[in-house]
């Protein structure tokens, strides 16, 4: 921070390794580690400071998701150590007179995400003629194509929009059309089996962005259709199978 002395900083760094990321003890560190980053970036003249957050910071007891309206009850570690931070951040910033945001990730695909999260694990199955293991697909989601997530990052930090935003597309769908999304490119419908996977215990039945500030104050708007991005992510995938075959 000295050397660079940056007017803007875009912080998305965190522990996320899926499966343990929601109870890991190394989310206290990065509370601590984005504190400490959020310091140097004020002392060293620091303008706007834009950083990552989580849906997981939500009550999900509400299925309806508004920054101002929604109450924040995280119920995982993982979101409480998320709002936290985004609490300090703000307190923070208007105290030494910066302008910062909090960007509330909701839920991303695309190429090169991580292989036992629902859409890689849908495609790899399927691209090897194997069953499609799934839940019964009924819950409700906003899935945002991760370059949509990236570009709405880039807008956040150029904005003068402060506090927290939801990031997703405003689109939400049942996880049944995602995957049915995925089998219907590949021709592969039949290898889907909706409910052969239980849901996980306390995993809630909708959760649905409000994307009104994201749209309306920052002014942007997502490039991918939920269709486009999975073609391109199978495609993604449909690539790298085959280089890692080729001899």
């Amino acid at each position: 921070m000295e050397k660079v002395r940056p007017t803007h900083l875009l912080h998305f760094a965190w522990y996320a390794v899926p499966g343990k990321y929601w109870t890991a003890p190394e989310n206290l560190a990065w509370v601590k580690a984005t504190v400490g980053l959020m310091q140097a970036f004020s002392e060293q003249g620091g303008q706007r400071a834009v950083m990552a957050g989580s849906c997981a910071e939500y009550d999900w007891k509400f299925d309806y998701c508004a920054e101002e309206f929604t109450p924040c009850r995280p119920a995982t570690l993982y979101g409480a150590c998320k709002y936290s931070t985004q609490i300090l951040l703000d307190a923070w910033s208007r105290q030494v007179g910066i302008s910062s945001a909090w960007g509330r990730i909701f839920f991303l695909y695309g190429p090169g995400e991580y292989p036992s999260r629902l859409v890689p694990s849908v495609i790899n199955s399927l691209l090897h003629d194997e069953p499609a293991r799934c839940t019964h697909g009924n819950q409700v989601r906003d899935f945002m194509h991760v370059e949509d997530v990236a570009a709405a990052f880039v807008g956040l930090l150029g904005s003068d929009v402060k506090g927290a935003v939801n990031i997703a597309s405003g689109m939400p769908v049942p996880l049944k059309d995602v995957i049915y999304t995925i089998a219907d490119y590949l021709n592969k419908r039949s290898l889907v089996q909706l409910g052969a996977t239980p849901t996980s215990v306390g995993e809630p039945d909708a959760l649905i962005a409000d994307i009104g500030r994201l749209r309306d104050e920052v002014r942007f708007r997502p490039r991918y259709s939920l269709k486009e991005g999975i073609s391109e992510t199978i495609e993604y995938m449909e690539a790298a199978t085959h280089s890692v075959r080729r001899p």
